[in-house]
């Protein structure tokens, strides 16, 4: 029996970027139509009319609330478990993507209709007797919906970016989430901006203290590199302040209480010092060889008792950020961990090179990692530093991203790849005059609870290891196993793997600080649990989709310029569809390979000059099907990719 037309991918796809994105909910159902059962899956038809009543409540559909939702009417199991609803959650590859697989879905709706009406008109003319007229005008007007051109939205001109989702400030501990709205309100500023620094807040307090060990022999730092970018007048200076403020207090009260010690330990070095200066003077004196030794023996005991003097360093928690790679480098030496955590981005400037005409990745490598830092001086003492914790907060404008882009190295070595980048959308134009402040029992509870867990590490005597559980051990392979094939060539991680590639030690590492963050009073010993796992997945597919838009960015100048070769090969050619091998043979200059095609289709295909029509295996070994690209009627016109864009029919 013929298999029925549908496009399980695509089902998946649509469903994805409304759960990421309700506010495109009205595109994709001017595709869909009001009727659940365009869906394929009977699972998918579940879980698009849950969707359609938590949207119309006002309530976002996230993988938790809709797990929840569906768990309540008992039809959670039926629909594959809380685990397929992340993975759902993440097959969008951006939530403005949705409009567009939903042509696909109802165009396989429609030729399953087809086929249905196919099979009933066969029946009908073995049969006699009968009036047929109703089925005939049915057969007939679903015939038409394939000879006319369907709904195509006019592409967006290259150089304009779709919507991204917002932060799923819900997953966040209670107290973080209440600072993290409440001060966005205050300030009239996406919620992302907040909870991105909360993020580095906790990164800061957890750092080097605290690591989380996914299954026997893989343990991951709680530390992240966090950046934020946003146009100018966009308040970020405002949102670092109050989200960091405790940060710099406890810093502060930190070097008060240590400033007699540091005096006291100092002196008696000083003194010591001055000891074995003084006998060391009498042996230069002296005229008898023997007496010269005893005291040159007196010095050395008494130098070796100062030596063994330590004067404790000025307790540190932060790093300016534009000190030098060297500096920083001796900071972690003497502190083991630390957070740079700024306002500007005077910090990519030092990592680009302000100081050296050679810039220096190492430190910000190693202290991402953990690894062994070791700085080698000739004329000093070697900065030394045995398992580094390094962590980067920072909210800056855009434009410095793309500078950093073309730091020799940062993308080669794995620098970027370190950082998740959110990129909200701005309100300057938008935001309200008259708002309530932050309420002071929020304000009071974030600084408690993140002081008490800022004095809980520091007190230990080592760092300590919060394993997973073994349900969270278990999410955390689910997840492997669905990025795996994301990462291939023409997955849709594909041309960022290497920041793919870190994507689930980044999401354990989000889960530590959740699972802190949760327990900030006490009990964060515990095991890491699944439901922890979940929440830390929704928030790094959110910095996926972020990160997918900040690479774009960053490379947009050299990508946009092939996106143009492209299109002048289609309106010379005419195409209306092709494969990327034929683009290869007319453009092999600008395309060597196959692979070398992927980014420029992709911002074509993002941009809706072109669809990408991902053929299914047909089985488990063999090479992928080609993908085919279908052509926007639209993609021929002059000046399309520079003009402005409206729906067409």
């Amino acid at each position: 029996m013929t298999e029925a037309p549908t496009n399980t991918e695509a089902e998946q796809i649509v469903i994805g970027a409304v759960m990421a994105n309700p506010a495109v909910l009205s595109e994709v159902e001017e595709e869909l139509g009001q009727d659940p059962a365009v869906f394929y899956r009977p699972a998918h038809e579940t879980i698009w009319r849950a969707i359609l009543d938590l949207v119309a409540a006002g309530i976002p559909p996230n993988p938790i609330i809709l797990g929840d939702h569906l768990a309540k009417a008992g039809e959670l199991q039926r629909v594959g478990g809380a685990s397929y609803l992340h993975t759902l959650y993440g097959a969008a590859p951006t939530a403005s993507s949705g409009q567009y697989y939903a042509t696909i879905v109802r165009e396989h709706a429609n030729r399953r209709q087809i086929a249905e009406l196919g099979t009933r008109l066969f029946q009908a003319a073995r049969e006699t007797g009968e009036d047929h007229t109703e089925l005939i005008a049915r057969a007939r007007h679903a015939l038409d919906l394939t000879d006319i051109e369907e709904r195509w939205p006019a592409p967006t001109p290259l150089g304009q970016q779709g919507p991204l989702p917002a932060f799923p400030v819900d997953v966040l501990p209670d107290w973080v989430a209440e600072q993290a709205a409440a001060v966005a309100e205050f300030t009239q500023t996406p919620p992302d901006m907040a909870a991105t620094m909360a993020l580095a807040a906790l990164s800061t307090a957890a750092g080097g203290r605290v690591h989380v060990q996914i299954r026997d022999g893989w343990v991951e730092q709680t530390n992240l590199y966090l950046v934020v970018a946003m146009p100018p007048a966009s308040r970020k200076s405002d949102v670092f302040a109050v989200m960091t403020r405790p940060i710099y207090d406890i810093e502060a009260a930190l070097q008060a209480s240590a400033h007699s010690s540091i005096i006291e330990a100092t002196v008696e070095k000083e003194a010591a010092e001055a000891r074995a200066e003084a006998v060391m003077t009498k042996a230069r004196k002296a005229d008898d060889s023997v007496a010269a030794a005893s005291l040159v023996a007196e010095a050395s005991g008494l130098r070796m008792e100062a030596d063994a003097i330590t004067v404790p360093p000025l307790p540190r928690l932060t790093a300016d950020d534009d000190l030098t790679t060297e500096t920083l480098t001796k900071l972690l030496a003497a502190h083991g961990r630390l957070g740079v955590l700024s306002p500007e981005g005077d910090l990519f400037d030092v990592i680009a090179g302000r100081y050296s005409s050679r810039p220096n990745l190492g430190v910000f490598l190693k202290g991402h990692k953990g690894e062994r830092l070791r700085a080698e001086r000739i004329t000093r003492d070697t900065d030394f530093a045995e398992k580094p914790a390094l962590t980067i907060g920072i909210t800056l404008q855009p434009t410095v991203l793309t500078d950093l882009a073309q730091t020799p190295g940062a993308r080669g070595r794995g620098l970027m790849a370190r950082f998740l980048f959110a990129l909200p959308a701005s309100t300057v134009g938008y935001r309200k005059v008259v708002v309530p402040p932050v309420p002071e029992k929020t304000a009071r509870s974030y600084e408690s609870r993140l002081t008490t867990l800022i004095h809980t590490l520091r007190d230990l005597p080592e760092a300590a290891t919060i394993k997973c559980s073994d349900p969270a051990d278990q999410a955390v392979i689910k997840l492997q196993q669905d990025i795996e094939p994301k990462l291939r060539p023409e997955g849709a991680l594909g041309h960022i793997d290497d920041w793919a590639g870190k994507y689930v030690g980044a999401v354990a590492r989000i889960a530590g600080l959740l699972h802190l963050g949760d327990r900030a009073m006490g009990g964060w010993g515990e095991p890491i649990e699944a439901s922890t796992i979940e929440r830390a997945i929704a928030i790094g597919e959110y910095y996926t989709a972020h990160a997918l838009a900040a690479f774009d960015r960053m490379e947009a100048d050299e990508n946009s310029e092939k996106a143009k070769l492209v299109l002048d090969w289609i309106r010379r050619t005419k195409v209306t569809s092709f494969k990327a091998h034929e683009l290869v043979t007319a453009r092999r200059r600008a395309f060597p390979t196959v692979n070398s095609t992927t980014a420029a289709l992709r911002l074509l295909e993002q941009h809706g000059f072109v669809r990408a029509l991902r053929p299914e295996r047909s089985g488990s070994r063999g090479r992928q099907p080609a993908i085919t690209y279908r052509v926007h009627p639209e993609a021929a016109a002059p000046g399309c990719s520079e003009g402005d864009g409206g729906e067409r029919t």
